[in-house]
């Protein structure tokens, strides 16, 4: 991994190894929402600045967890691993790991990195092919995340998160196909589930019930990005395929780029506030690495303690 001065400043004290469900069932027993945010390994030193500066924000507002994600076939480990351990040290912290191209071996030598940092708590993800290897999925040992979550709930006492995918997963049939798929990663041991990419309530109250139906019964949280930048987000719903409101898309087509983030941002921190009211457990904010705008989606829904 590259080296970068700022992962190796001086840590606070471990934190507890508490655990997700037992952070949303504390929340939960107080009618209270968790609050949580994602973000991603740093490229460089430049953004590895960027990174611990926003954590460091975020941490102000007292979030429940964060989460870590992980590269295509293990792309960014070393700088995945490298965050993890930090952030643990300081916050409940999620380590993403994907299996896209992986051995049994090489995820277990992830598994005991992450176990070694304190993480009490993992999401398993399938993960995409990288780009300069398109054939990992089928060159690697795990081919779903359904058999890395039972190899996680099998060989190890780490708690599982699985993703859940309000718009449909782009290779499933129909949201009723990926309900199953929810329901047997919960059966192998999966105990919550956090949501990809959507934008409107319905999407996720819909999918939550679908999910009922089949028998997955675990808190889903539903994963919520700000929309602080138009064409960001317009490029990002095309890639993973969630439907921005027709509406939405409209009110951009007129807006210069300050008008957009005041409509986008408005439209966020709405979307927060009505997925609380619809009674979702807690609020996933995917930060970019970027405080700015996820403050202020939080501080909007009321969710800041």
């Amino acid at each position: 991994m590259p080296d970068f001065p700022l992962l190796r400043d001086e840590l606070r004290p471990s934190v507890g190894a508490k655990r997700v469900t037992d952070v949303l069932a504390a929340r939960a027993a107080n009618s209270e929402p968790t609050l949580s945010f994602e973000f991603f390994p740093p490229k460089d030193e430049d953004g590895a600045a960027t990174l611990w500066r926003s954590f460091d924000k975020l941490l102000e507002v007292n979030p429940d967890f964060v989460s870590v994600t992980y590269g295509a076939g293990g792309s960014n480990r070393e700088t995945s691993l490298s965050v993890v351990d930090r952030m643990a040290k300081q916050v409940l912290t999620i380590g993403h790991l994907t299996c896209v191209g992986a051995t049994r071996a090489s995820t277990r030598e992830v598994i005991d990195r992450f176990e070694a940092a304190g993480v009490s708590s993992i999401l398993a993800l399938r993960g995409d092919s990288p780009r300069d290897n398109p054939n990992a999925l089928a060159e690697g040992e795990l081919k779903t995340a359904l058999e890395l979550v039972e190899l996680v709930a099998r060989d190890t006492n780490l708690e599982v998160g699985v993703a859940a995918f309000p718009e449909k997963h782009p290779e499933s049939p129909d949201l009723a196909h990926d309900a199953k798929v929810l329901s047997l990663k919960q059966s192998a041991g999966a105990s919550y589930a956090m949501t990809q990419l959507f934008f409107t309530v319905e999407a996720y109250t819909d999918l939550v019930e679908t999910s009922k139906q089949a028998g997955a019964t675990m808190p889903i949280i539903p994963g919520l990005m700000p929309i602080s930048n138009a064409d960001r987000i317009v490029r990002m719903a095309e890639m993973s395929g969630a439907k921005l409101p027709t509406e939405l898309l409209k009110k951009f087509e007129t807006a210069d780029e300050a008008q957009a983030r005041i409509i986008g941002m408005d439209y966020s921190i709405k979307l927060a506030a009505d997925l609380v009211a619809a009674g979702a457990p807690g609020l996933h904010i995917f930060s970019l690495n970027l405080a700015k705008a996820a403050l202020e989606v939080a501080r909007g829904a009321g969710l800041c303690r």
